[in-house]
C-alpha cells in the first residue's frame, strides 16, 4: 500500500525532488496528459540487491553476442521519451511533461543518469534514474528489442558495483524484476538502507564508457 498526496501545491523543482528522494518519497503523475504530481511512499519497497542480480540464460546469450553499444548519459531526451511511450507491456505512463522537464534539469546537474543500449544508430533500450550518495533510484526502463532493457539494467548494476554504491531502489517490484533478483522489503528496513547509502560516496563515473559485456558476465574480474 502506498501513501499518495493530493495534487502538488508547491513548485515542483529539482531541489524538492532531491529532498523527497532523501526522505524515501518519489513523484508520479496519473498519466502523461495529467499535469498534476503526487508523491508516493510505499509501505513495501522494491530493491535489487547489487550482489543478487540474476543473469538468465537468454540474457547471458544476448550479452555474449556483443551486437549492442552501451552508452551513458548521451541522450536523456530520447531515453525518457522512450520510457514514456506506450508499449505492448504497458498501456500508459506516469511520466508527464513536468517530470520530463525537472528530471532534464537534474540530468544537466549530473544527478539524473541514463544507461542507453544502441544498435547501429538506433536507441533500442535503456533506463534512467537518480544517483544520490551511494543510492541509485531507478525510475523507468524500456526496450525496443528483446532483452535490451535487461541489458541496460545489467550494465547499470555493473557500474554501481564498480562505483561503490550500496542501494539500487526499484520503487516497486514486478514479476519481470523478480526474475532479475529484485526483492520487496518493509518501509522501515528501506529507510535504514537508504540512510546508510546516502552516507556513502558513490561514483557513477568510476567506469569509463559503457563497460563491457565480459565485465557484466564476470563481475569479479573487475576490481574497484
Amino acid at each position: 500500500m502506498s501513501h499518495k498526496s493530493g495534487p502538488f501545491e508547491m513548485e515542483f523543482t529539482p531541489d524538492l525532488v532531491i529532498r523527497a528522494y532523501q526522505a524515501g518519497i518519489f513523484p508520479m503523475a496519473e498519466s502523461a496528459s495529467d499535469p498534476d504530481i503526487f508523491w508516493v511512499c510505499p509501505q513495501r519497497r522494491g530493491i535489487l540487491p547489487l550482489d543478487g542480480f540474476k543473469i538468465s540464460r537468454s540474457l547471458r546469450k544476448t550479452l555474449k553476442k556483443h551486437n549492442y553499444t552501451i552508452k551513458t548519459d548521451t541522450d536523456f531526451k530520447a531515453t525518457i521519451h522512450a520510457c514514456a511511450q506506450r508499449g505492448p507491456d504497458r498501456e500508459g505512463t506516469w511520466i508527464n511533461q513536468a517530470i520530463i522537464d525537472v528530471y532534464g534539469q537534474l540530468f544537466e546537474r549530473k544527478i539524473c543518469h541514463t544507461i542507453e543500449v544502441w544498435q547501429d544508430e538506433e536507441l533500442v533500450g535503456g533506463l534512467y534514474g537518480l544517483a544520490l550518495g551511494g543510492a541509485f533510484f531507478g525510475e523507468s526502463m524500456f526496450h525496443k528489442r528483446a532483452n535490451t532493457s535487461k541489458i541496460a539494467l545489467a550494465h547499470l548494476v555493473q557500474r554501481l558495483r564498480a562505483g561503490g554504491f550500496k542501494l539500487l531502489d526499484t520503487q516497486f517490484i514486478s514479476p519481470h524484476l523478480q526474475t532479475l533478483g529484485a526483492i520487496e522489503i518493509s518501509r522501515s528496513r528501506y529507510e535504514e538502507l537508504l540512510h546508510e547509502a546516502l552516507m556513502a560516496d558513490g561514483d557513477f563515473y568510476r567506469l569509463s564508457g559503457g563497460g563491457t559485456s565480459e565485465e557484466v558476465l564476470h563481475p569479479s574480474s573487475h576490481t574497484s
